[in-house]
């Protein structure tokens, strides 16, 4: 055994599990200049996809990430979710965003395995390499940090300390075993999935619903012609693997009324998922993300995203704490904020599974009439469409109630708590000068402040000062019109589309945390609403450094413990 009580690493955080959620952490981590070492007990990259779809508000990280164009180069773009039953098509719903404004008007159908590869060639250009084969066996932790015990593919050992430690090492996490954590909750159903080629007369343009009489099958349409991922929600027990093809052929068969051939599967996977989920997110120095803080049923393609979604929310805080930026109750905001969001997505995604299984005897009968009513009556198709499809999408989940949103009484710009991002894609088409620069501006890693000029040189004064105090972790930036005066960092708005989309009138602003979520505003800046929207950070001074033994200097951890009683009330 290799042991080193005092290694001197330079690693800040230690990532464990190279997944697209850990991949997600390693990333934000190393792009706002912390040192991530990430592992995972596999010896190399899965060869196979569970999770298939990343949804619009995924994409929209993925914009802020830098690494949306390779997911949509190499994915399908589905906008429709088509029913069938008894032989016939029963009704199509076509995605409908047009209440929740997004460049991305789509959930894009990618294989886990190119989603991985993206963000694995994205994390290499910060200097993140996955170490393969290096697999947690135990931790302990104190005020200060975090000592992993670690194994070596080759059977060597070694004790790792790390300030900070992030699970994201699945459904059966170590991590999350190791804290305590329990998964709360109950097992469900099994179901089959299989990738293949399938030779039918449905169009790739939309996912497929299949109800057979008793049972629901789905299609989902990969990029590559003809190929498909098939979801099986009733196979038969003790059914033998290889005779997949020839069951899921039959089954598509009697429900779509016509001939179907599904190919031997590249890959197919029987499972029983279950329901469960922790009732906190974070214990001390460590936090679990992904599945390894909740488990569920596929049928609304929310895992994967969801987990990218807590990866982000985390990094942000912990890069700003551990630079001393932001005080360590900063960090209780992740539980705060992403509990609650677990605990919903285990109530979408059991109606979810009741809606897709359909096992009711009279489905053959009453489907057809019910969506029949719903094919012949427009307002109620919408309905649904912006309802089921748009709730799918993550574009509606915010942080109203959050520490870190603010109200300043003004009444002024968009809604605290909600998405930055609407504006991009509601103040103009693509190339739009305005939403351009909001884009753009979404990308950085750090807060900013919009301030619409025209408010005043006590205004301009507040903005130019905190431009001046926080630059490190705060961009301010001036919306400008032609003729406006200028303040700090102009972004430019020719025509107020911008403007008009945020809701600021002259003077107005609004700040964003680096999630792209509004956090405050108001439509005059004073610094006294400022300080108010910026104090649930804590203290923003630098905290002083502690040389290690190897001459790396690294912050002085924080020695109260971070509170949890309103996560453990929760759960």
């Amino acid at each position: 055994m290799n042991h080193t009580p005092d290694a001197a690493h330079d690693d800040l955080v230690l990532v464990v599990g190279a997944g697209p959620v850990g991949l997600t952490a390693a990333h934000e981590l190393a792009r706002r200049g912390l040192r991530v070492r990430l592992i995972d007990a596999a010896p190399g990259p899965a060869p196979t996809s569970r999770a298939v779809a990343v949804h619009p508000r995924t994409l929209e990280t993925f914009d802020q990430m830098g690494v949306v164009d390779p997911v949509l180069e190499r994915g399908r773009h589905n906008r429709a979710f088509t029913m069938h039953a008894g032989g016939r098509r029963l009704v199509r719903l076509d995605a409908d965003y047009s209440t929740m404004p997004t460049r991305y008007p789509y959930t894009v159908i990618i294989e886990q395995t190119r989603t991985e590869e993206v963000l694995r060639e994205a994390v290499a250009r910060l200097g993140v390499t996955v170490e393969w084969g290096v697999k947690l066996t135990g931790l302990t932790q104190d005020r200060h940090g975090v000592r992993a015990v670690l194994e070596h593919h080759a059977g060597s050992t070694e004790e790792y300390e790390v300030p900070w430690l992030i699970g994201c090492d699945g459904g059966h996490s170590t991590v999350r075993k190791q804290l305590k954590l329990p998964l709360i909750g109950q097992s469900s159903e099994t179901w089959e999935l299989a990738d293949a080629t399938v030779t039918t007369q449905l169009p790739q343009d939309s996912i497929h619903w299949i109800h057979t009489g008793g049972q629901a099958l789905m299609m989902v349409p990969y990029q590559d012609e003809g190929r498909w991922r098939l979801l099986d929600t009733a196979p038969r027990p003790g059914a033998d693997p290889a005779g997949a093809a020839a069951r899921l052929s039959a089954k598509l068969s009697a429900g779509l009324g016509h001939r179907v051939h599904v190919g031997e599967p590249t890959w197919s996977s029987v499972f029983t998922f279950q329901q469960r989920m922790v009732p906190r997110m974070h214990d001390g120095r460590c936090f679990v993300a992904g599945d390894a803080a909740h488990v569920h049923s596929p049928a609304s393609g929310q895992g994967m995203n969801t987990g990218i979604q807590e990866a982000y929310n985390l990094a942000w805080k912990l890069a700003m704490v551990a630079q001393g930026h932001a005080g360590r109750d900063l960090l209780t905001t992740y539980g705060e904020e992403r509990v609650p969001v677990g605990r919903a997505l285990l109530g979408s995604t059991r109606r979810a599974t009741f809606l897709v299984q359909f096992k009711n005897s009279l489905a053959g009968v009453m489907l057809p009439v019910v969506f029949g009513i719903v094919r012949r009556v427009p307002a109620l198709r919408r309905t649904i469409q912006r309802k089921v499809l748009g709730g799918l999408s993550g574009l509606r989940l915010g942080y109203p109630q959050s520490t870190l949103t603010t109200a300043t009484g003004s009444g002024a710009g968009i809604s605290p708590g909600s998405r930055a991002a609407a504006a991009v894609a509601a103040a103009g088409r693509p190339g739009t000068l305005g939403a351009e620069e909001l884009r753009t501006e979404l990308r950085d890693t750090r807060w900013t402040l919009l301030h619409a000029a025209g408010g005043g040189e006590a205004a301009v004064s507040v903005a130019a000062d905190t431009a001046a105090d926080h630059a490190s972790w705060l961009s301010v930036r001036t919306i400008r019109a032609p003729g406006d005066a200028t303040g700090p960092d102009p972004m430019e708005d020719p025509r107020g589309c911008l403007r008009r989309a945020l809701g600021l009138a002259a003077g107005g602003w609004l700040l964003i945390r680096p999630d792209g979520y509004v956090a405050s505003g108001g439509s005059r800046l004073t610094r006294h609403d400022l300080d108010r929207a910026l104090s649930p950070l804590g203290s923003g001074r630098p905290r002083p450094t502690l040389q290690y033994p190897s001459g790396v200097p690294r912050a002085v951890p924080d020695t109260v413990e971070v509170p949890t009683p309103e996560l453990e009330a929760q759960g």
